[in-house]
């Protein structure tokens, strides 16, 4: 069987709960000469989860899909008992979309001696500015529960989308900085025709709100256009597009220019860059960003 052909799956999705299970599956893929993409997610899933796992079949013969909601990467007072919850749903659509194999680990697999005695991992100088001002601690439990999985899977390339830059930007940091294995692959955001971002939290949106929605992704587009034409004072961009938002509805978090690698505030020189937002819309709090070179 050529490569070709094994990227193609075989159309059947198998589940397993423990590392011992996954070990064992992804050894037997080894030892035919396979390797192994990861997809980590909450489940919920929707066409940008898709995405990620079709984009992982081009890097790798088999793909393993997670689906684990991490309560360490919740803060108090946010959403982790009412994070929505589909497990039904999430097995057709991964299938449909060519998964190997599903994880889904119980918090006790993952946090064997309790979340409150787990070993924590800390990404410095990319985890407490943008989200990580407003979410203290939150990509502290990001990048555990990832380090966690990664351990468990082992595979050779794992994807994350551009919706969350900042946590891939440290998912990848967290990588080299512990000499991991592992390639990691960034997929771009995949958006509703009226520019919304894809994401598990849109359900919470009221059809008013739906509607007011995509604004944030055209104040974004507005900021890269500012900065296409020659634009550089970068505080005026920032907060002209925060009272955009606010004016529009939104209880933004922030909007902020940053260098593409390493989220830096940049200067007049950096080539390239991204703009970053969170804003609160009702019970919702999106994100997004866009990629731009100048």
């Amino acid at each position: 069987m050529s490569a070709a052909d094994r990227r193609k799956g075989d159309g059947t999705l198998h589940e397993v709960s423990t590392p011992a299970e996954v070990r064992a599956w992804t050894a037997e893929r080894r030892r035919a000469g396979e390797r192994i993409a990861f997809v980590p997610t909450m489940g919920n899933l929707h066409e940008g989860h898709l995405s990620l796992v079709r984009l992982a079949r081009e890097y790798a013969e088999r793909v393993v899909a997670s689906i684990f909601v991490n309560p360490t990467q919740f803060g108090a007072g946010e959403d982790y008992g009412d994070y929505p919850r589909t497990p039904g749903d999430d097995r057709r659509l991964l299938a449909s979309a060519g998964t190997d194999l599903l994880f889904t680990p119980s918090p006790e697999t993952v946090y064997p001696f309790g979340e409150d005695a787990a070993t924590r991992l800390h990404v410095p100088g990319l985890s407490e500015d943008l989200c990580g001002r407003f979410r203290p601690g939150h990509f502290d439990g990001v990048a555990t529960v990832v380090c966690r999985l990664f351990c468990m899977v082992g595979p050779e390339v794992a994807v994350f989308g551009q919706k969350d830059y900042q946590q891939f930007l440290i998912i990848r940091r967290m990588t080299r900085d512990l000499s991991m294995p592992i390639g990691i692959v960034l997929g771009p955001t995949v958006r509703e025709p009226d520019g919304l971002a894809f994401s598990s939290r849109n359900r919470y949106l009221t059809e008013s709100e739906r509607s007011t929605a995509p604004l944030l992704h055209e104040v974004l587009e507005e900021v890269r256009e500012a900065l296409l034409s020659g634009e550089r004072d970068f505080a005026s961009l920032e907060g002209h597009a925060l009272a955009r938002l606010e004016k529009s509805g939104f209880a933004p978090d922030y909007v902020g220019i940053r260098q593409a690698k390493d989220l830096a505030v940049p200067s007049a020189g950096s080539h390239e860059l991204v703009v970053l937002a969170a804003a609160r819309l009702g019970r919702a709090r999106l994100i997004d960003n866009v990629l731009v070179q100048v």
